[in-house]
């Protein structure tokens, strides 16, 4: 770690008390002050928030007509299970339209959300998701269908009450 270095006097000469040469290695420090660096830096950055803005409009704002091609309604039900339908409430009932998925990787609500894009083509940009979570729903079930929005970058999309119709059609769905 340090080394001190005597030179030997010359021969014949008075002898004067010589000073050492000190040399001291520094690599140990500057190791250190590299892992202080690199901790300041990981516990900053993690002390960050993560979470996605959520923007919710006032309620006496003028509302716009969905598109029923567009649009896609979650309705999130206890138990892991999602009930959904393509376009309006009144047409799924008609066409008996209402299906049962889950959060399953390959067949579950990102599977559908990336098949109703696919049929948008051009216009997948214009999906509307409407999620509904139910009394009976956990806080992360909605986390979960949050995510499948941002992993399927969804750019539009609203939180929502169920109507009393599809909270009625919920139990007697499961196709």
């Amino acid at each position: 770690m340090a080394q001190i270095q005597l030179q030997p006097a010359p021969a014949g000469k008075k002898r004067y008390m010589s000073r050492p040469h000190i040399r001291i290695d520094m690599t140990p420090m500057v190791d250190l002050g590299f892992l202080l660096i690199t901790f300041f830096i990981f516990t900053s950055s993690m002390s960050e928030s993560k979470a996605s803005d959520l923007y919710l409009t006032a309620g006496d704002e003028p509302t716009s007509e969905l598109g029923a091609s567009t649009a896609l309604t979650v309705l999130i039900s206890g138990g892991d299970s999602i009930y959904y339908y393509n376009g309006k409430w009144e047409d799924a009932v008609k066409n008996n339209g209402m299906h049962l998925s889950s959060f399953d990787v390959a067949k579950g609500i990102g599977n559908i959300i990336r098949n109703k894009q696919k049929a948008l083509g051009d216009k997948s940009a214009d999906l509307m998701l409407l999620i509904k979570p139910t009394q009976r729903s956990t806080y992360n079930n909605l986390i979960n269908v949050l995510d499948e929005v941002l992993i399927n970058n969804v750019k539009k999309y609203a939180i929502m009450e169920p109507t009393s119709g599809e909270l009625s059609a919920i139990p007697t769905a499961g196709n």
